[in-house]
């Protein structure tokens, strides 16, 4: 497997990508893109878009995997996110994991994430 990224999803919006609908969630359909993080990153997303949020999971695909429709851009503090431009089936998917929430009100990033990101 080559570099990690990563999909944060509600257990409605995983059900409704294996159910043979796209992995999405609403803030990928109004910017056009799917929003991925690494996992240097993802601690930070769970915190600031998904605080209050219980019942979500952790979805992770091969980032070589998307080829020319990854894109790596300029997002939060100028980190640059993975950004995929079409759409994405379950099957891609590596692994999927139940997100635990934090004494913060939001989901906790697992510990020992593989960390290959940008190269």
């Amino acid at each position: 497997m080559g570099r990690t990224i990563y999909k944060v999803l509600t257990m409605e919006q995983w059900a409704a990508a294996q159910a043979g609908g796209p992995v999405q969630a609403p803030v990928d359909v109004t910017d056009g893109y799917v929003h991925f993080s690494t996992a240097e990153q993802l601690q930070a997303t769970l915190s600031k878009w998904f605080k209050g949020q219980s019942g979500c999971v952790l979805v992770a695909f091969d980032a070589d995997e998307f080829g020319d429709l990854l894109k790596w851009e300029p997002a939060r503090d100028g980190d640059l996110f993975p950004h995929v431009y079409g759409r994405i089936s379950a099957s891609k998917a590596r692994s999927v994991l139940q997100l635990a929430m934090g004494v913060d009100n939001a989901p906790l990033a697992p510990p020992n994430l593989p960390r290959e990101g940008l190269s």
